[in-house]
């Protein structure tokens, strides 16, 4: 995310909706680059102090936009105490609106919503972790490439979002709703995850349509280089998925390392992907990086 040095808004001036203004965003009424960064785990903590700790960080380091997971789904039901969002069952799926549910959600958006941090919000998890889309295919079938076409799975999915952005869509801290985190169907087609990704951005934009929304994917698929990530393999057409009306802004990550490329590539695919937004007008942000595999953060 690009940087950009500003005040934070008082929390009581704080009260519009995100929205985008050709390549750049507006906050608060403020057209410009801002800066965020990821803290995924935040609504998984269960003590309110440590929530307002870390937001009060980022508050005062000037960080505007905050990505979190919006999903903690399982399998089955956790011990007591622990933090979970949705327990996926063919016979018998549940929301947890309870104190080790979404009430852990609830406080860190009304947290934000104090300390003027814009909140981007993630419904699924391309990989197992906190459930994913593998927690989808225990509990209805299929398999990972089929999820996105799998109606009982996609039912239960739309139920979830639907719970998720009728909590908060009148909440100013929501910066974007996002689909699903890295999106992927290996060896599918890029109509695939084009015509879910339309489909259930439309479906979003009918119940909300003040927030901005986002896929969430890595950014694969655009001409300007030859290599993986360059490429379609992975289902996912970046330049198409833009094009897509309901869909506000483009996201893309940058994993050299974990991708099989050299760490030069970085400022090609920076590159690329601006010159994509730039033509169908919309924003790009860079969500996530990392140069060592052997690092235990993203960090660039």
């Amino acid at each position: 995310m690009a940087s950009l040095a500003t005040a934070l808004p008082s929390a009581s001036s704080a009260t519009t909706f995100s929205s985008t203004n050709g390549t750049r965003f507006t906050i608060d009424g403020k057209t410009a680059y801002f800066a965020g960064t990821n803290s995924y785990w935040l609504p998984f903590l269960t003590s309110n102090k440590d929530v307002d700790l870390v937001l009060d960080h980022i508050s005062s380091s000037g960080l505007r936009i905050l990505r979190i997971w919006g999903f903690n789904d399982v399998k089955s039901r956790p011990s007591a105490g622990q933090v979970w969002f949705q327990l996926l069952s063919a016979s018998n799926s549940q929301i947890n609106a309870g104190s080790d549910g979404l009430q852990r959600l609830d406080y860190v958006v009304k947290s934000a919503e104090t300390r003027g941090v814009k909140l981007i919000i993630n419904f699924v998890n391309n990989w197992d972790d906190y459930g994913g889309i593998a927690a989808y295919v225990a509990a209805f079938g299929g398999s990972h490439e089929n999820w996105y076409t799998n109606s009982k799975a996609q039912a239960q999915y739309r139920k979830y979002v639907q719970t998720v952005v009728g909590r908060y869509k009148d909440s100013s801290a929501v910066f974007a709703w996002e689909l699903a985190n890295e999106p992927r169907c290996k060896g599918c087609s890029t109509d695939v995850i084009y015509k879910w990704a339309t489909e259930t951005s439309a479906f979003i934009r009918g119940l909300d349509p003040n927030h901005l929304i986002t896929l969430g994917d890595e950014g694969f698929g655009l001409s300007g280089g030859s290599s993986y990530p360059y490429g379609t393999s992975e289902g996912v057409d970046f330049v198409k998925n833009l094009e897509i009306k309901d869909l506000d802004f483009g996201v893309f990550h940058m994993y050299p390392q974990s991708w099989g490329v050299d760490n030069s590539f970085g400022p090609g695919w920076i590159q690329a992907h601006a010159a994509a937004c730039k033509a169908v007008n919309k924003p790009c942000l860079l969500e996530e990086c990392k140069y060592s595999t052997t690092s235990y953060v993203d960090s660039c």
